[in-house]
């Protein structure tokens, strides 16, 4: 299904759950994702996409710029152009170029440095903190969260997608998710614990659109 907004022929999808609420969300194909309650009509879907349709015309021209941005290699806040070369064993940085062998030594690069840099940042960060439980730390793509703190096992859980920002936007998250072992909700409480490490942490969740 497709409709009109502004200059642009934007296709959705209408997935029906047991929610109480409906939600707007871009895929990666820059396609509009709506969640909807099971009784809601297709007419009604409309109407709400009619209401909607500014914060809609911005979420799909966010979506097209992330899709325009994924085009390039991002390390630490810095787009590349990638060439593959396989006269390259490993990984060479020029200017704005990156040139390896293939796209497997570049996918097990980007790993390492998830590790590497993630690990490198919590033991930073850890000297922010009394009395921080000892945690382990694991790695992998999200779609929805940065990080995720699970108080319980003692586990935080970064995106590897993260490796993509500048080392201070790491940092909140990392900050962010510690913050979690003191307060388990985003209380007034909690937001004191970030600012006391991040003072401008309102900036940085801007960024990342926490």
């Amino acid at each position: 299904m497709k409709f009109k907004l502004n200059d642009y022929i934007i296709e959705y999808e209408v997935i029906r759950k047991d929610n109480k609420n409906l939600y707007f969300r871009f895929d990666e194909n820059c396609k509009l994702i709506i969640t909807a309650p099971k009784f809601i009509t297709d007419k009604e879907v409309k109407n709400l996409i009619t209401k909607n349709s500014s914060s809609i015309l911005k979420m799909y021209e966010d979506a097209l710029e992330k899709q325009e941005r994924d085009k390039d290699f991002w390390y630490l806040g810095t787009p590349y152009n990638v060439t593959f070369d396989n006269r390259v064993k490993n990984i060479e940085f020029e200017d704005n170029h990156i040139i390896c062998h293939n796209e497997d030594v570049l996918d097990k690069f980007y790993q390492d440095e998830c590790a590497r840099i993630f690990n490198e940042e919590i033991n930073i960060c850890k000297k922010c903190f009394n009395n921080l439980p000892e945690f382990r730390l694991r790695i992998r793509k999200m779609r929805t969260r940065w990080g995720v703190c699970n108080t319980r096992d003692k586990i935080i859980t970064l995106n590897s997608e993260l490796l993509k920002k500048e080392i201070p936007l790491i940092d909140y998250v990392i900050v962010h998710e510690m913050a979690h072992f003191y307060e388990g909700n985003h209380s007034k409480n909690f937001w004191n614990i970030v600012s006391k490490v991040i003072p401008d942490y309102k900036e940085k969740r801007k960024k990342l659109r926490y």
